[in-house]
């Protein structure tokens, strides 16, 4: 945390109770817990503003002509094919007929 080592931690803790006092640190500290949590919370709520804006600015916007196809045929364009579950059909191999002596003798 800030590249604070436990011992520097425990000197700063010393030296604000010898300034402070015991009786008000508690006080002190609960208000810069509270402080450090209102920080961290507007720094996410930054932080996802500031990624929401990226996303937006990397999606390719739609041109007019884009714009207007998909307004005209909303009703009709699907988002997600429709998925089928079937058996896939296997196909057969075709049969050949019995070419008769007869027809053999003819075409030679």
């Amino acid at each position: 945390m800030f590249g604070l080592g436990f011992g520097e931690i425990i000197l700063i803790l010393a030296i604000a109770l010898v300034v402070v006092g015991p009786k008000k640190l508690p006080e002190i500290a609960k208000g810069l817990g509270k402080a450090y949590g209102e920080f961290r919370k507007y720094m996410d709520e930054f932080k996802d503003a500031v990624n929401v804006g990226v996303e937006e600015a990397g999606k390719p916007k739609p041109s007019p002509a884009q714009k207007v196809y998909e307004e005209h045929y909303k009703d009709t364009v699907k988002d997600e094919p429709e998925i089928v579950d079937a058996e896939p059909v296997k196909a057969e191999p075709a049969k050949e007929e019995p070419v008769k002596a007869e027809e053999k003798k003819q075409d030679a």
